[in-house]
């Protein structure tokens, strides 16, 4: 056996830095972090060759006192926390004491800096983890660090690093974090003589976030509050519009220290409901005040991760909160908008201008203006016992393609076989079939089943107080049918504009909402198999199974244990098509079998919008101008008439004002051409 050694204070060093610097951005986000804690009001950062060759951060902090500064370097050594008792309230960003000493274990750093008390400064100089040179002089109050030639004595740490065009996205981005979590300071990131990121430092979030994203994302931004006895959150969400492909623009922050944690995003997108198409996500920032004890960040060095004392709490709060704001506002996409595209966001310093800032600040008032003024939709009643999270993978292409639709009218006469109705069935049916529903108000079931007012009034009057704000009603526009293009596309008007209607995703949108209510009923309509169907699956697969099969009975899916790893079903959903009960089933099951936590109610979500999208009409479907008609009369009865359960937008207007313009009818005015006339030529 190798005799046992203590490691010399570099080699320790060196290997900490293997979990603590990464790359040239980790290098970036202790710096800017320290300088954060050291209550700086600016930070500069400069970068060569995306930091490799160098980075230099600069603040305007309190600075180190002189005889502390070198054991700064030293392991473990931080300001930050003295005792036990400390580590459970960690209210800075740093605290293990790890980041300097293993920078300078790696590279070459100049560190200068002063403390507004001293008359001089000091200078010291550290390569390779040893102190070369100590001197004072006279500095700015602040600290500078210098950090060139990083990893010059660890190469394979070199040979993993990206092009420099990804490690400069990465410095970016962990600048545009800090930006983002502390708006009162100015931050600037310079790299080959351009200006990457600059902002003013005046406590604007908003404006912030323009500069990260752009003026037009910024636009498209709600900003948002919520709170309860444990959690005070604030930020900004994106409009379902205004999506990207990944995850990684949803910033979370906790007590201003960024974070990542899946199941947290994960209820900011549950908060959108249906409004996202599948594969998007948003654009937010959410702001997290909570008390320090109930936050562990003492998990990992690089301290992303965090964990949570109550987390379920949390993520109900975020979700009810971004459902609760986006209910108030308009979301059919201005149709002259869509066509734009996204430029990356590669700002310079000319753009923070005052003329900018005077910009967007009356940009967010006026949206601010809107956005309170705008009226809302009433929440569906008991929502909470729908429990209701969209999730919209939920259908192949090959079932789109397969499944042959219902006709246009949401309810038919095959319908009439339920055991209960409802008001809400019964609107449906007053505009789609009157003949049917006039059969239904005379019939023994409608007056055994009282029909129901709209949501309760009462309750939702009570959830705006909560918020603060007043909610009415919001409209759907009564739309007038003109015509039909490609038996995909519905044309309509109305007396402020110009209405395109995808029939599909409306159509799907309507029998959604039918299918969800019917799903919550107790009297659903049940087939008994005559041959029951053998489903088998691998053990480990049909164990799951068994702890979900009562989900699976709430639904009408009865299953029997036959054997070790076979079940057999009996029992299905009427609404199951003849032919397709096998695979409709086993794609039920799957999802079960995905998600371990999936509830009655999400189940019953999934399961109403699968039936909506197979049973609804699909591309080049021709229809008269009756059922074309009923189509958007039924779709302004939805509760969200905007989007389909898949998040794809339902409807898209232009304005009057859009269409003269396209048309050249709003012009400059013929006085601006007298001074042409005039001209001798």
């Amino acid at each position: 056996m190798a005799e046992i050694q203590i490691l010399s204070d570099i080699l320790a060093n060196q290997i900490a830095a293997g979990e603590v610097i990464e790359r040239p951005a980790s290098v970036v986000k202790e710096l800017v972090e320290n300088a954060i804690d050291a209550q700086a009001t600016q930070i500069d950062v400069l970068v060569e060759e995306a930091g490799i060759k160098l980075i230099r951060v600069i603040d305007n902090g309190q600075g180190i006192p002189r005889e502390q500064v070198t054991r700064a370097f030293e392991r473990h050594a931080t300001s930050k926390i003295v005792s036990r008792h400390d580590l459970f309230r960690i209210q800075s960003l740093g605290f293990r004491g790890e980041a300097l000493p293993s920078i300078a274990s790696i590279s070459d750093v100049v560190l200068e800096t002063a403390t507004p008390v001293s008359d001089q400064g000091t200078q010291v100089h550290f390569r390779g983890g040893k102190l070369m040179t100590e001197t004072s002089g006279v500095a700015r109050v602040g600290t500078d660090v210098t950090v060139s030639d990083l990893f010059y004595n660890t190469p394979a740490r070199l040979k993993y690093l990206k092009s420099k065009t990804t490690e400069l996205g990465q410095v970016l981005d962990v600048l545009n974090r800090l930006a983002i979590s502390y708006p009162q300071i100015a931050f600037g990131l310079m790299h080959a003589d351009k200006q990457l990121l600059k902002t003013a430092g005046n406590g604007d979030l908003h404006q912030v976030l323009a500069e990260v994203y752009g003026i037009q994302s910024a636009r498209k931004m709600l900003a948002f509050t919520g709170s309860d006895h444990d959690f005070n959150i604030s930020g900004f969400l994106s409009l379902p519009e205004l999506t990207r492909a990944s995850r990684s623009y949803v910033s979370l922050l906790i007590n201003g220290r960024y974070i990542k944690n899946y199941q947290l995003t994960n209820a900011i997108i549950k908060g959108y409901g249906s409004s996202l198409m599948v594969g998007r996500y948003p654009l937010a920032v959410v702001q997290i005040e909570m008390d320090p004890l109930l936050v562990d960040v003492n998990v990992h060095p690089q301290k992303y991760e965090v964990r949570l004392s109550k987390e379920t709490e949390l993520k109900a709060l975020l979700t009810s909160t971004l459902q609760t704001r986006l209910a108030q506002v308009n979301l059919i996409p201005d149709a002259t908008l869509t066509h734009v595209i996204e430029q990356p966001n590669l700002t310079t310093a000319s753009a923070m201008s005052p003329a900018f800032v005077s910009e967007l600040n009356q940009i967010s008032r006026q949206q601010f203006v809107q956005s309170e003024n705008m009226s809302v939709l009433p929440e569906p009643t008991d929502a909470s016992k729908l429990d209701v999270a969209a999730e919209s993978n939920v259908v192949t292409a090959e079932t789109q393609l397969t499944d042959v639709p219902d006709p246009v009218t949401v309810i038919t006469r095959d319908d009439l076989k339920l055991s209960d109705v409802t008001a809400f069935q019964t609107r449906y049916l007053k505009s789609a079939l009157p003949f049917i529903a006039d059969e239904l108000a005379g019939s023994n079931m409608a007056e055994k089943h009282q029909l129901t007012a709209a949501p309760d009034q009462h309750k939702l009057d009570l959830d705006a107080a909560s918020h603060g704000s007043k909610s009415e009603p919001r409209t759907f526009p009564s739309l007038t049918y003109i015509g039909q293009m490609h038996g995909t596309f519905l044309f309509a008007q109305d007396e402020t504009g110009f209405y395109m209607i995808d029939q599909h995703a409306a159509q799907e949108r309507i029998k959604y909402e039918y299918y969800r209510q019917l799903l919550g009923m107790s009297g659903l309509e049940k087939q008994q198999l005559l041959v029951p169907i053998p489903l088998e699956y691998a053990t480990q697969e049909a164990l799951k199974l068994a702890s979900h099969l009562d989900i699976l009975a709430e639904i009408g899916v009865q299953l029997e244990e036959f054997g070790p790893r076979t079940y057999l079903l009996r029992t299905h959903p009427g609404w199951i098509r003849s032919g397709q009960e096998e695979s409709t089933v086993r794609e039920m099951i799957d999802w079960l079998l995905r998600d371990d936590q999936l509830t009655t109610g999400a189940f019953r979500e999934k399961t109403a919008i699968m039936m909506a999208c197979k049973r609804s009409i699909k591309a080049n479907w021709a229809l008269n101008a009756t059922e074309a008609q009923g189509l958007l009369d039924q779709l302004g009865e939805t509760e969200n008439p905007y989007h389909c359960p898949h998040g794809r937008p339902t409807t898209v207007s232009f304005s009057r004002v859009d269409m003269e313009k396209m048309f050249k009818r709003i012009q400059d005015s013929h006085e601006s051409s007298v001074g042409y006339d005039a001209h001798p030529f």
